[in-house]
């Protein structure tokens, strides 16, 4: 059977065609559409469709934002998606629709060795409940339940709790953000946007100004990062350190939250990108500074997804699961 992983971002919609056969799935071919040039999710799925050349049996899709009744308000797009409008562009065929994060946790049984790179070991005997935090044009949570046998995975919308400041300067980057959006979560920081907030946060807190480069980048996040990384601007760096700590900690507070003692997975478009700084104390400095639980931290593994394919495996998995289409 032909089934379609879909990955819905605010900044690229990805869609992979699969074969599913005997409980396996098989990439065939993929398409990545830029989010904003589509009015709506059905018209970006028929421009996948003609691309792939394909007529799935199912469709699975996941979205930013949380999913009630079929029915999703896209977080970061003008988009109001229904399970059924997608069902009538795939000719009647089934759909799934699903928070992009629970996407991911769907795929992580689909991942080897190869597609993660490990920040902490933890305990050789490592079980239980796993976390996901995400983040990319946002910042996406999810977990995967343990049930003594197989891992169940759930949406969050935890990246839209409240930032928590740790030290005077985060005090003082909360204080500027209040003044900008009033009310400041994890998300407004902990993301493309976020590292950019960091960036002009410290340039006018310490009276530096931003270089050219960094002013007229297209991407200024990436700009960032990419200078930091190469050792060309020292705010750049500061800023990157600042958001890695920040990440860290948000990791964390997920995996508290959940008890994720099977493990931490950090997905997302930015980490791969920025993993020198991941490897550095930073991350996993904030990761373990919880208290009386710093023990319990440091027995969590921590990897870094690196297959981008993740959420589409995800995607194709849950649409075979929840509409019964057999593989």
């Amino acid at each position: 059977m032909l089934v379609i992983g879909a990955d819905i971002g605010g900044t690229h919609s990805r869609f992979g065609l699969f074969q599913g056969t005997g409980g396996q799935l098989r990439l065939l071919r993929a398409e990545t559409l830029a989010s904003g040039s589509f009015a709506s999710l059905e018209d970006a799925l028929a421009k996948a469709l003609q691309r792939l050349q394909a007529s799935p049996e199912a469709a699975g899709f996941g979205v930013p934002g949380p999913v009630r009744n079929g029915v999703a308000h896209i977080t970061n797009l003008p988009w109001i998606v229904n399970v059924d409008a997608l069902s009538s562009t795939l000719g009647g065929r089934p759909a799934a629709l699903l928070n992009d994060l629970e996407a991911q946790a769907w795929g992580v049984r689909w991942l080897s060795p190869a597609d993660i790179l490990v920040l902490q070991e933890g305990s050789r005997a490592a079980q239980g409940n796993r976390a996901i935090a995400a983040a990319g044009t946002g910042l996406g949570e999810a977990g995967l339940y343990w049930d003594g046998e197989s891992h169940h995975p759930f949406a969050t919308e935890g990246g839209h709790a409240d930032f928590a400041p740790d030290s005077p300067v985060e005090t003082d980057l909360l204080a500027y953000l209040q003044g900008k959006y009033g009310h400041v979560s994890w998300e407004r920081l902990v993301s493309g946007q976020g590292l950019v907030e960091i960036f002009e946060f410290l340039s006018r807190r310490d009276a530096v100004a931003p270089e050219q480069e960094i002013r007229n980048a297209p991407d200024p996040a990436a700009a960032i990062a990419e200078s930091a990384l190469a050792g060309r601007c020292a705010l750049c760096s500061r800023a990157l350190d600042l958001f890695v700590e920040l990440y860290g900690a948000e990791a964390g507070n997920l995996a508290l939250k959940l008890m994720a003692t099977g493990g931490v997975y950090l997905g997302g478009g930015i980490a791969p990108k920025i993993l020198p700084r991941l490897q550095q104390q930073g991350f996993l400095r904030r990761f373990g500074a919880k208290g009386r639980f710093e023990s319990l931290m440091r027995s969590i593994p921590v990897s870094v997804i690196l297959n981008p394919h993740t959420a589409l495996f995800g995607a194709a998995a849950a649409a075979i699961r929840r509409t019964g289409v057999q593989s």
